[in-house]
């Protein structure tokens, strides 16, 4: 047993030395700049030469009321609340409307993995590349869309469209942009938990005469409940930290800070202007804190109640057992 143990430790350093890059690159590259960034957001530490950084006393808290305080901060937020799930109910809807297709054995869909490579092909595409591609297809004067519109007689006026004058229009493009570039991602994600699960479970319901829509809301979606847990907290993290397409698509943000999100905020204030690094700062760690609250929330609310249920029932055994063998203990020294 000890030779065993022995050869068990002596495999296990292994381990430890590949994972060394990993925690090293954290700690430089994740860690230190959270740490510094937390620090920041209680200093008066600014850019461009006034690099001199030192602890607020009157109140060490100025900077996240300023930034809490500041209307441009809570549109920016409005911004990046409606957006994210504007985006996200329909690429999750289309995402599982499309892995019920492909996991579907009665539907047997010809050319699947084309599919599959065309639906994941935006995701692949960094997101500046998009941001660039679609302003140039919304265009003023020329662009694609305003040639199309004139051609067809779409536009009236005959005059070309400044689209992203319209803060609906500059949202709605955005909306559309993430929606295409993550609804692939997302139809994988479904697919793989659904490939997950026993085929056998499928075969008794197609044998007990269900239908595809029962398959689907009593089987496939309880089962996959993991995945879209993990699907929800990392669009929520992704939402909340969205910067490249609304910073790139729109020049300054579009009509009265339409695109503007919290991420495009946090860079203005850093390295736009009055380059106010430890406003920047608290934004961030405002940010930070709001997610990590949103995150536990649907972790608590799409928690396993049946699995939590059996782990206090074990715990009241487990309990139970303690106290009787404690009495036959004292039963036995009497």
């Amino acid at each position: 047993m000890k030779n065993k143990n022995n050869i068990n430790a002596k495999y296990a350093k292994f381990g430890y030395i590949f994972v060394i890059p990993f925690v090293v690159v954290f700690l430089i590259f994740s860690f230190w700049p959270i740490l510094y960034t937390t620090a920041v957001g209680f200093t008066d530490l600014k850019g461009l030469g006034n690099t001199n950084m030192h602890l607020l006393k009157d109140d060490i808290f100025a900077n996240f009321k300023n930034v809490l305080s500041s209307a441009t901060f809570q549109v920016s937020i409005k911004n990046t609340v409606k957006m994210w799930v504007l985006n996200f109910i329909p690429q999750v809807l289309l995402a599982l409307l499309l892995a019920s297709w492909f996991t579907d054995k009665r539907s047997k869909v010809a050319g699947e993995g084309f599919f599959k490579i065309i639906f994941y092909m935006p995701n692949i595409i960094t997101a500046a590349t998009v941001a660039i591609l679609f302003a140039s297809l919304f265009g003023y004067p020329m662009g694609p869309v305003n040639d199309l519109m004139t051609r067809f007689g779409l536009n009236r006026s005959g005059e070309p469209i400044n689209f992203f004058l319209s803060k609906g229009v500059a949202q709605g493009v955005v909306i559309f942009i993430q929606t295409w570039m993550w609804y692939g991602y997302t139809t994988i994600n479904i697919i793989a938990g659904v490939n997950g699960i026993s085929p056998e479970i499928f075969e008794s319901a197609e044998v007990d005469g269900a239908t595809r829509t029962q398959t689907f809301f009593q089987i496939t979606l309880p089962n996959i409940k993991t995945i879209m847990l993990f699907i929800l907290v990392t669009s929520l993290i992704g939402g909340l930290n969205m910067f490249d397409i609304p910073k790139l698509l729109v020049t300054n943000s579009g009509p009265d800070n339409a695109t503007k999100t919290t991420s495009v905020f946090i860079y203005d204030q850093a390295f736009s202007g009055s380059y106010l690094y430890n406003r920047a700062g608290a934004a961030s760690m405002i940010m930070f804190v709001i997610i990590v609250i949103l995150s536990a929330l649907l972790f608590y609310l799409m928690r396993d109640k049946d699995e939590v249920a059996l782990k206090k029932l074990a715990k009241k055994q487990e309990k139970m057992r303690a106290a009787e063998l404690k009495a036959q203990e004292l039963l036995k020294g009497v």
